[in-house]
């Protein structure tokens, strides 16, 4: 048996980062991990995803290239040679994960982790303990239980095609589904997104998925609303066969779950510790990351609450505060965490819904715009930018900002931190406009 002060159980992007800043406040830390280092986000996530958002970007710049003068002929694309260089990327990354693990004096164990008690896990049959265990091991994507279903591919699939398909189905609606489509469309496959709702991203603001919509479909993207896929299944000529629920049957070379993801905790053996997950894998924590189980901490995705990689990497850089620097309040704040979805136009969001808003507040006032980006003043595609501020109160604090456009991105993280400060209309209106860009529509709205 080996003693530690701190067990991590995933070594994704939430996990390194407690481990690591537990190691520089002193603690003896052991992370545990089966796969590759950086989670999700760095080898079927973030990283991988915006990598194909930019080749799509290249893209859309040479559609645009005529409408400023340059003369651009037939340009060959290489997925394959993409990927090569992607994947390259990805497994240096991989390597500077495992150096800055081993400059911080976190020793690390591969291999898969099975809880023998609430203190004690085992790996290739040797025991290790600690009086502090945070479960980090993220989530997985989920297929349906459909006949066929395995003839498709998950977004961790889509990472490892070697050669891009002509015709694809993507099942699903939210960022997942509406961010591998933009790219497969980019890059001149055939989309069609079968859509379970009448609407794509129905967490999200309305303005921003009917703009999105509205956008994809003008760029080609087939929209089969209302539609789900029983069945799936092989031609003779390998083409796949997707039967809907509608009566109609799809053929396509690839078909691509975005249905749901799961929590990583069916292999932990959590009923050792007196641990009860939820029906989908989740483990839910209060606000400090604490489980029922004294000792037992978790974070990020396994969480089930604001999967994004900063929110994992923030909780746990908090968690080994209060846990090993004598920061007794050290939380996360899970209000108004901004996030961007890589959609084709992309979208920036923090803060409240306008019906959320609304729910909430009883003095609610919005301001909109719709314009098309001094960049498209030129080209032949012309999609549009939209934004919107929610404010409540008399003082019209702004509690929402939203955005669909070419910078989305970029524009809104320096937005957030106003919000985060408070920032009212007035205080918008008062900020000088950087021109000519888009983001100064947010503070000129009237």
């Amino acid at each position: 048996m080996k003693h530690y002060d701190y067990l991590v159980i995933g070594g994704g992007s939430g996990g390194v980062a407690t481990a690591r800043r537990a190691a520089e406040y002193g603690a003896r830390v052991l992370l545990i991990e089966g796969g590759r280092l950086g989670g999700t986000c760095v080898n079927v996530g973030c990283v991988p995803k915006k990598v194909m958002w930019y080749a799509a970007g290249l893209a859309g710049a040479l559609r645009d290239a005529a409408g400023y003068g340059f003369s651009v002929g037939a340009a060959g694309f290489d997925w394959k040679a993409l990927k090569e260089r992607r994947d390259a990327y990805i497994t240096r990354l991989n390597d500077i994960y495992d150096g800055m693990l081993a400059k911080a004096g976190v020793d690390l164990v591969r291999g898969v982790a099975r809880f023998v008690d609430a203190h004690t896990v085992e790996v290739h049959d040797e025991r290790y303990s600690a009086p502090h265990v945070v479960i980090a091991t993220g989530g997985r994507p989920v297929i349906p239980d459909l006949p066929g279903a395995e003839l498709g591919i998950d977004s961790d699939g889509f990472f490892a095609l070697e050669r891009q398909p002509r015709r694809v189905a993507i099942v699903g609606s939210g960022y997942i589904a509406v961010e591998l489509a933009g790219v497969f469309n980019a890059l001149g496959s055939k989309v069609t997104m079968l859509v379970r709702g009448e609407h794509l991203l129905r967490p999200f603001d309305r303005m921003l998925r009917e703009e999105l919509m509205t956008q994809m479909q003008d760029d080609g993207v087939g929209l089969r609303l209302r539609t789900r896929p029983q069945s799936i299944a092989r031609a003779a000529h390998g083409a796949l066969q997707v039967r809907c629920d509608d009566g109609g049957t799809l053929e396509v070379d690839a078909l691509l779950w975005a249905v749901g993801r799961r929590a990583n905790t069916d292999g932990l053996n959590l009923a050792a510790t007196g641990l009860a997950p939820e029906a989908d894998g989740v483990i839910r924590t209060d606000a400090f990351q604490d489980t029922t189980v004294p000792g037992i901490h978790a974070l990020g995705d396994v969480t089930g609450r604001a999967e994004l990689t900063p929110v994992a990497i923030a909780a746990g850089r908090k968690l080994a505060a209060r846990l090993f620097c004598g920061a007794t309040d050290s939380r996360l704040d899970y209000e108004l965490i901004p996030t961007v979805i890589f959609s084709h136009p992309a979208i920036g969001t923090v803060g409240l819904t306008e019906d959320e808003a609304r729910a909430q507040h009883a003095d609610v006032r919005v301001y909109t715009t719709r314009f098309t980006a001094m960049y498209h003043a030129l080209t032949e595609h012309r999609p549009k930018t939209a934004m919107k501020l929610v404010c409540a109160g008399a003082d019209e604090r702004i509690v929402g900002a939203h955005v669909i456009g070419d910078g989305a991105d970029e524009m809104l993280q320096g937005f957030a931190v106003a919000l985060k400060m408070g920032a009212t209309k007035a205080d918008f209106d008062n900020t000088i406009a950087i021109h000519p860009t888009s983001a100064e529509e947010f503070v000129t709205m009237r």
